[in-house]
């Protein structure tokens, strides 16, 4: 680490250690192009920063929230931030709205968890009711661009916007994710919870357990969504690679971009409609176990039944493959 990081690093530890746990919000300065935040209950809304370091602000919250202590070092080669609860069942009474939620999590010596690192911490269940020590902390995080963040949460709702950086994660077992106006490649894991993705340009990756996922103007190189049941959505999408599985959950993508390398899309059950631009060339082969199949623009036939279309668009560059179980597929023109 280089002497004015190490500074940098050694201010936001002092900082800490003057403000200690005596008030309900404390400012902490990061330094370094990569960092990671961990925090077992709470809300996190990330939004751009102007200075040299990403600041995280942590209000408390919660009967047992004096007992909460922040750790800040250099972790695994990214400067880290560790929302400590000393505590063997957490209650986050600020709740998501959304009914109640439970969660166990391995939480490492270091104030670490997640991200396919050892598990053999101490468990740790986060619930929004019952028993438990009730202490959470919402975080306001401001980041200059350029940064490589990541944030790992376990229950709480997740938000960003109005970013530019190199990469973003958000992680969270339980609560919803948003992000509107981010600049570079995005990925979000819900274990449970909605995602909404509004003006991107980057490539995004997302991951729900259950929950709708919502898309629009997005703009990459990539856009891959896995949801076990939950509906996906996209209009507006430019990618030359789109790829969407979900377990149950009707499909509805719009394509305007002129460059599709590849685009995949399977269900389990639900309906799937596809709009793509006219000027598209691409081999496409759709299957549907019980439902129609209707192609609703000008396309070389190459084989088709009442459950199975082949056809090429074009010089036939590109590969498109629809595939669902039980459900109506529907491919229009933009």
């Amino acid at each position: 680490m280089s002497r004015v990081a190490t500074a940098a690093l050694a201010a936001a530890i002092l900082l800490q250690a003057t403000t200690g746990v005596a008030s309900a919000q404390d400012r902490f300065e990061l330094s370094g192009d990569m960092v990671a935040i961990y925090n077992l209950a709470g809300t996190v809304e990330v939004v751009r920063g102007s200075g040299s370091n990403v600041v995280v602000e942590v209000t408390r919250g919660g009967a047992d929230a004096g007992r909460l202590t922040v750790d800040v070092d250099p972790i695994r080669g990214r400067t880290s931030l560790r929302v400590r609860y000393p505590f063997d069942e957490v209650r986050y009474a600020g709740g998501t709205g959304r009914g109640t939620s439970r969660s166990d999590v391995r939480v490492r010596p270091d104030g670490t968890f997640g991200g396919g690192g050892d598990d053999s911490g101490r468990r740790v269940r986060v619930s929004t009711s019952g028993g438990g020590a009730q202490a959470w902390a919402d975080l306001r995080v401001t980041v200059p661009a350029g940064r490589d963040v990541q944030v790992w949460g376990v229950v709480g709702d997740m938000a960003a916007r109005d970013l530019d950086v190199r990469t973003l994660l958000l992680d969270t077992h339980a609560g919803g994710i948003t992000a509107t106006g981010v600049r570079g490649d995005f990925e979000a894991d819900t274990g449970s919870g909605s995602v909404s993705v509004q003006r991107a340009a980057g490539s995004v990756e997302i991951d729900t357990g259950s929950g709708a996922v919502d898309l629009a103007d997005v703009d990459g190189d990539r856009v891959f969504v896995d949801t076990g049941s939950g509906r996906v959505s996209g209009a507006r999408l430019t990618a030359s690679e789109v790829e969407v599985d979900t377990g149950s959950g009707d499909v509805d993508l719009q394509l305007v971009g002129p460059t599709v390398d590849r685009i995949e899309v399977d269900t389990g059950s639900g309906d799937v409609t596809l709009a793509l631009p006219a000027n598209l060339d691409a081999e496409i082969e759709a299957d549907t176990g019980s439902g129609a199949i209707d192609v609703e623009f000008a396309v070389e036939v190459i084989r088709t039944s009442r459950t199975y279309f082949r056809g090429r668009i074009g010089d036939g560059r590109g590969s498109i493959t629809i595939d669902t179980g039980s459900g109506r597929i529907r491919l229009i023109g933009n």
